[in-house]
């Protein structure tokens, strides 16, 4: 299997998912500044254009990063990310499905409007820079709301570290590159940082 690659935060928990499960994957880098996720031949594998996908030996296209990586986890269950009990299971998709519902899709969605916008307004239909404004506020609150949950915790699901805080991650760091970032008033979000960005997957 090969996985098409790029630049950017879902790319990246891929990335990352894949050095902390061990796993060697052939990687293809697939250019999403000059376009390359437009033209025809991608769009024959993922007709919207999103990046990454991983493509199987047998042509069969895995997209979308929580079900790349619930397809990895499948492939090879040891050391899990997601986790080895239904419990366990549970827990981290709710954090998971939350920090991607409540922070990297506003976060995103108004970095493209703003930041962003010279790169996707001929790609797809834009929020106005107010709406993008209100979008970063509420970011904001819900980084907020997080910071108050995981008070006392080491990871997002306690001792355990696992897929949410991937995703966590790899949106807090893209976020502050793009002028979004953690709140002055976080206590538990910087020190939660320091650990996860100290890790070897970090840097993938």
């Amino acid at each position: 299997m090969r996985l098409h690659d790029s630049i950017g935060p879902n790319p990246r928990v891929v990335r990352m998912a894949i050095a902390e499960k061990g796993m060697t994957v052939d990687r293809v880098t697939v250019d999403l500044l000059a376009g390359e996720n437009r033209r025809a031949e991608y769009l024959a594998k993922v007709p919207h254009g999103g990046l990454p996908c991983l493509e199987l030996d047998d042509g069969t296209i895995v997209n979308e990063i929580t079900v790349i990586i619930e397809y990895l986890e499948e492939v090879q269950p040891d050391a899990p990310i997601i986790g080895s009990t239904p419990a366990h299971r549970a827990e981290t998709r709710k954090w998971t499905r939350w920090i991607d519902l409540h922070i990297a899709e506003p976060l995103t969605t108004a970095f493209r409007a703003v930041e962003g916008r010279p790169l996707f307004s001929n790609r797809m239909s834009l929020l106005s820079a107010d709406a993008a404004a209100e979008l970063k506020a509420i970011v904001q609150e819900k980084y907020l709301f997080l910071d108050a949950q995981m008070a006392g915790r080491t990871f997002v699901c306690g001792e355990r570290f696992s897929l949410a805080d991937l995703m966590l991650l790899a949106f807090v760091e893209f976020g502050a590159s793009v002028g979004q970032p953690i709140p002055a008033a976080a206590t538990w979000l910087p020190e939660w940082h320091a650990r996860v960005a100290a890790r070897p997957s970090a840097a993938a």
